[in-house]
């Protein structure tokens, strides 16, 4: 296009036009710099008012709790610990793979060591996270919020109930449920007050399944899941195991004690996760042999099986498809709900209304009996405990790490008490009335095909090809992923049943190692809440490498190198939780509510010794100064200005270095006292 000519006139619409557009530039430009002030001014005024509500020179006593997202936090992957961790995985799986029986042989021999020596502190946490959760919860540090003072629960009472009764379904109940009590129905616990196959042992087999299901179970995820979310949400550290036990000796995440302990935790998670997903494989596999009529495969099935829900696990994983995995989880959980109704409608259920009331009460009633079972009690003791007690308590401490995040996560807000009693009391509850309907149908079913004397007895066996154990022993049960498929099919509409459960247990796999890998990932990476999904997908293989070496010990081998490696695995993170107990209580101790309490208390002591004193009966508290040193001093006794109690909420860079503020400015300084850069509300830098 030609320029016109500057000596020939201007049109004057043209012009008008020409500044019709500068004016309308201008306005853009003006009304443009307007939102950039107006945003500019409103993130100030955020960060001003987030510098106004942090505690930075409160007394302890006033800190209303220090959330995490309020601090300064550099994630990032931690190298060290995704690459030892990673190559100790990754060797073991290639040894697996190699020289399965070796591996078998090997951690056989060093499970007897540990029942023999060790067993003991299983034991001791199963009984003791108990006893210290509800000491906690039923103290005065039972009111302490999960949380900053008056902040209100994230979820709802009924929406937190089914979380957490979600939590407590997964692959085992389906694998274990009728498997486990009809074992102890044919053949109880040593020492146990009643005989096989007699009207006692249908009750006591029930218990004996709720006792490693039920309170004691769900107390070692809790003591997990409380210290996580009071670190986290009321002291404002990052989500990890090391950040609750390291204060013990004032280090903090980055430190090596702290890594090594964050990298025992992935361990123990890796494997524990691993023997759910290995016997999700067997029992998803011998369904599909059932259902589809191929008859036994081997091990075959079962690995493509793991290696296509690896696939869609991992693909989940990179995709980021949170939301899917949610539904996927809440169908599941319709699902196994249906199943359980199922069961009870179908099954016997004029049986199961009659034993479910009495198999609780003999739960409760024998529980002191059953915890006290150990490995003196002679060589039978040891083989039932090393299969059974001392085994489950192994493969809970595993899963510690994986349900206590998660547990935490949905329980912001929450005070200790309702946390501590609801963990414990709601999703166990539901497990034992799974395991007394599920384990109570198969042990109906032994008994329909039994002849039994005057009394309701077994003594022999009158239609074996009806039995569940064709000769009434353990010895001639099905392998245990079999038994919930022998168990269906003696009921209407098995075939059906047999191929829904199949779908379920394929959600459970997905879902379970989705989450579970995610937790890793997150633990591998700083408490990152949005880690890196290649380091996530990378923790999923690890888990499946681990699940296909236990597949490949092969038949009723699997179930037992599931329980050497579990155990193993398990035993130095069962120190840590030990550890993570005292380091609670000692952090309770010094909460700002904690503190407030005891400074109420020697107030009202103080203060009505002396008025009895200087006016008898007639006399009201006031609130004046005392002189330093004073015995009427509410605090006199007490250090306001100690680290243990101050040092938790002073403001640090993100590398945990002190960084002072400038009340006047309300800006940081560095070490000279100039001004940081601009930071956002969470003060992460820019």
């Amino acid at each position: 296009m030609t320029p016109p000519d500057p000596e020939t006139p201007i049109d004057q619409t043209s012009q008008d036009r020409t500044n019709q557009d500068r004016n309308s530039q201008a306005a853009d430009d003006y009304a443009a710099e307007r939102r950039v002030r107006y945003f500019t001014r409103r993130r100030q005024a955020k960060r001003s008012l987030d510098e106004v509500n942090y505690p930075h020179s409160l007394h302890p006593a006033l800190v209303p709790g220090v959330s995490v997202e309020d601090q300064k936090v550099r994630y990032g992957i931690d190298v060290p610990i995704v690459v030892v961790v990673g190559v100790l995985i990754v060797a073991f799986v290639i040894w697996g793979v190699i020289a399965p029986q070796q591996v078998l042989d090997v951690s056989g021999a060093a499970l007897y060591r540990v029942m023999a020596n060790l067993g003991w502190l299983f034991n001791v946490l199963a009984i003791g996270m108990v006893i210290v959760l509800l000491v906690i919860a039923l103290s005065r540090y039972g009111r302490i919020p999960l949380g900053l003072d008056g902040e209100k629960p994230e979820y709802s009472t009924a929406s937190w109930a089914a979380m957490l009764f979600a939590a407590g379904i997964g692959i085992g109940i389906i694998f274990f449920g009728p498997y486990e009590p009809l074992t102890y129905y044919l053949d109880p616990r040593p020492g146990a007050p009643y005989d096989a196959g007699s009207m006692n042992a249908m009750k006591g087999a029930i218990a004996q399944s709720a006792l490693h299901w039920g309170v004691n179970a769900w107390a070692i995820y809790a003591i997990v899941g409380l210290s996580v979310a009071y670190i986290s949400y009321r002291r404002g550290k990052v989500p990890l195991m090391s950040s609750i036990v390291s204060g013990l000796w004032g280090g903090d995440s980055t430190s090596v004690p702290s890594r090594i302990i964050d990298a025992l935790a992935i361990i123990a998670t890796l494997f524990g996760t691993a023997a759910s997903l290995g016997i999700g494989a067997l029992q998803i596999a011998r369904g599909v042999e059932i259902v589809g009529g191929l008859g036994p495969t081997g091990n075959t099935v079962a690995m493509l099986i793991i290696m296509v829900l690896t696939i869609g696990t991992i693909a989940s994983a990179v995709s980021g498809v949170a939301k899917g995995i949610r539904r996927l989880s809440n169908i599941n959980m319709v699902l196994s709900v249906g199943l359980a109704i199922f069961f009870f409608v179908v099954g016997p259920t004029v049986f199961l209304v009659n034993i479910i009331p009495g198999a609780i009460t003999e739960y409760f009633g024998t529980m002191p009996d059953m915890l006290a079972a150990n490995m003196s009690e002679g060589e039978d003791m040891q083989a039932f405990l090393s299969a059974w007690t001392t085994f489950y308590w192994a493969w809970w401490v595993s899963w510690a790490p994986f349900v206590g995040v998660f547990v935490a996560k949905i329980s912001r807000g929450r005070t200790i008490r309702q946390f501590v009693l609801g963990v414990l009391l709601i999703p166990s509850s539901i497990i034992v009335l799974a395991f007394a309907i599920l384990g109570g149908t198969a042990i109906w079913l032994q008994r329909r095909a039994s002849v039994l004397d005057e009394n309701g007895n077994t003594v022999g066996i009158a239609d074996p090809d009806a039995a569940i154990a064709p000769d009434g022993t353990v010895d001639s049960l099905p392998l245990p992923a079999e038994i919930f498929y022998t168990v269906v099919d003696q009921l209407p509409g098995g075939g059906i049943v047999s191929a829904l459960v199949i779908v379920v247990l394929a959600i459970f796999f997905i879902t379970t190692a989705d989450s579970a890998s995610l937790v890793n990932s997150q633990m591998s990476q700083r408490g990152n809440p949005e880690p890196n999904r290649l380091v996530t997908a990378f923790w999923v293989l690890c888990m499946s490498g681990i699940a296909v070496v236990i597949l490949l010990f092969g038949g009723e081998n699997a179930l037992s190198g599931l329980q050497n490696l579990v155990v193993i695995t398990a035993l130095p993170f069962a120190v840590i939780l030990v550890l993570m107990a005292v380091a609670l209580w000692k952090e309770l101790r010094n909460d700002p509510m904690a503190i407030r309490d005891r400074y109420q208390e020697a107030a009202v002591e103080h203060a009505v010794k002396q008025g009895v004193a200087e006016y008898g009966d007639h006399f009201a508290l006031a609130i004046e100064p005392t002189a330093p040193g004073s015995e009427y001093a509410a605090g006199g006794e007490f250090d306001s200005t100690a680290p243990e109690v101050t040092e938790w909420y002073a403001r640090t860079d993100e590398d945990g270095n002190p960084v002072d503020y400038d009340y006047v400015r309300g800006v940081y300084l560095d070490a000279d006292g100039n001004p940081l850069p601009e930071a956002d509300g969470a003060g992460r830098a820019e």
